[in-house]
């Protein structure tokens, strides 16, 4: 399978560096807005096309996949566009700025019979398997809340609070605790409460989202671009408890039987070891198209739509509008 990795920024050198570690998948092409950037990247993994333009790159047919690596921003629009000329995409998260955009995404997709796949890593991961495969056991009994955190002192970073590029904690962290929350507990939501500290360029950077579903169970989730947490999930049931070191990039997932007065460690399981973890999500795209499939099962186009759906409630609680929304 040839890759073109549409942006040439940070996480486009950590995909071609999952790509060069895989066999029967190849970096092929890099697009970028300056083809002396292009050709360094180009260089420096071995490909055999380097584009000056997103536009130029798109029309090459000899790519199967493209990958989207561009601010949540323009997520839309080249995907958008690299449907149109006919190409399979995997789109980084967030996959988009609004479940709007998202949907106008996967329509033009499935009329065009195209796949198109949210580059959400953790949901294709082998930890997500062993997590679910947990609770399926009933090692924990029933589950009644979630709590999951993660944080980055990254609010140097200009992406991330500029909102002419869809910046904040919203898109680029709280999808993650989102996504845990929502693999563990569903999505069958009674009530959405939000609350954020508002970045000085108006995005938020700090967020705390309490979900209450329809059964009576609870997830707690916070994310900050201000400091760096401990990034743990904290899975509850009637007869246990489930810990996952990082929610981002799980490592180790560790079962806890509490009594009154220690806790009992019953399963210490480590993650399997990978080259980045972006390789199951390529992996996925590459076992979709060979089948002719137009999503991943990893991660449905209905479970994107509900994840984009639960943003833009917290985004309009609180009162956050981007401005190429207006």
């Amino acid at each position: 399978m040839k890759v073109g990795i549409l942006g040439a920024g940070g996480i486009a050198q950590s995909m071609a560096q999952t790509i060069a570690g895989l066999d029967d998948v190849e970096n092929y092409a890099i697009g970028s807005r300056n083809i002396d950037k292009a050709k360094a990247f180009a260089n420096e993994w071995g490909m055999k096309k380097a584009y000056g333009s997103y536009e130029e790159m798109l029309k090459d047919d000899d790519i199967d996949l493209i990958y989207i690596a561009v601010p949540h921003s323009h997520h839309h629009m080249w995907t958008i566009e690299a449907l149109n000329a006919g190409r399979n995409v995997l789109c980084e998260k967030a996959f988009a700025a609004n479940e709007a955009q998202a949907k106008e995404m996967i329509d033009l997709a499935e009329s065009k019979g195209l796949l198109l796949t949210e580059a959400i890593w953790t949901r294709y991961m082998p930890s997500r398997k062993m997590i679910n495969d947990l609770i399926e056991k009933g090692v924990i009994g029933e589950i009644t809340t979630v709590s999951a955190n993660l944080g980055y002192r990254i609010d140097m970073n200009d992406r991330l609070v500029n909102p002419e590029l869809a910046g904040g904690a919203l898109l680029d962290l709280t999808v993650y605790p989102l996504n845990f929350a929502s693999m563990v507990l569903g999505d069958d939501i009674k009530k959405l409460n939000a609350t954020c500290v508002y970045h000085e360029t108006g995005v938020d950077g700090q967020d705390n989202v309490m979900v209450e579903y329809n059964d009576g169970k609870m997830a707690s989730l916070f994310t900050s671009i201000y400091a760096l947490t401990d990034r743990r999930g904290l899975i509850c049931g009637k007869e246990g408890f489930i810990t996952v070191e990082n929610i981002n990039n799980p490592s180790r997932i560790t079962v806890y039987a509490p009594d009154r007065t220690k806790y009992e460690i019953k399963e210490d399981l480590e993650v399997p070891k990978q080259i980045t973890g972006y390789e199951y999500e390529v992996l996925a795209c590459k076992r979709a198209i060979e089948n002719g499939d137009i999503e991943c099962e990893e991660m449905p186009h209905a479970e994107t739509l509900e994840i984009m759906r639960q943003m833009d409630e917290i985004r309009k609680q609180y009162n956050i509008v981007f401005p190429f929304e207006k």
